[in-house]
């Protein structure tokens, strides 16, 4: 099996992040681009029951997309989510063709190499990097130190997930720049007015 994935906190999922996987779908050879909410983040401020929202509003907006896939296994180890963990209880779950690869903004890429056991996460997957901004960006000595990795050629589209929560918070009007069962959702729960 062909598997790509897509993790991050999605606070909240948006059409951004919506594009990129139909993309990664549509021009590379993989069987599933799994979504993986991030539990406990890192480097992030991290709110148990809104980690639950998050969750919720990824597996709603992507539940008409029979090639998305979301994956619980950050909420069941309960713990900081280090994608290295992810990536190897993937392996043990599914039976892999070649290595796993995974969505990742330039951004997040350009700090790879901090992230945890990062010199053996990058012999367990090949990256996909989309360029944010529409900078330019040279990661030739990522590549030179076994970072393997391409670039998704797809137009920058300039929705931040910070910018949303933004708005929402003073009422501006949000329609198009999340999808639809998103949207719903956080007017359901009020989220995002605090």
């Amino acid at each position: 099996m062909k598997i790509c994935i897509f993790s991050g906190t999605f606070n909240p999922i948006h059409n951004a992040h919506i594009e990129m996987a139909k993309f990664i779908k549509n021009n590379f050879n993989f069987d599933k681009i799994i979504f993986i909410p991030a539990y406990k983040p890192p480097h992030k401020e991290y709110n148990e029951d809104f980690s639950k929202h998050r969750f919720n509003m990824v597996k709603l907006a992507i539940r008409k997309y029979p090639e998305f896939e979301i994956s619980d296994i950050e909420f069941r180890r309960k713990e900081k989510s280090y994608t290295y963990d992810t990536i190897k209880e993937l392996y043990k779950k599914y039976n892999i063709e070649d290595k796993i690869y995974m969505i990742i903004g330039s951004d997040a890429f350009e700090k790879i190499e901090g992230w945890y056991k990062s010199d053996q996460l990058k012999k367990l997957v090949d990256f996909i990097v989309f360029i944010r901004d529409n900078k330019t960006v040279k990661f030739e000595s990522l590549k030179e130190k076994g970072y393997n990795f391409q670039y998704a050629k797809m137009k920058f589209i300039d929705i931040s997930s910070t910018n949303l929560r933004l708005k929402i918070k003073n009422n501006e009007n949000v329609s198009g720049l999340l999808p639809k069962e998103a949207e719903d959702y956080i007017t359901t729960n009020g989220l995002y007015k605090n």
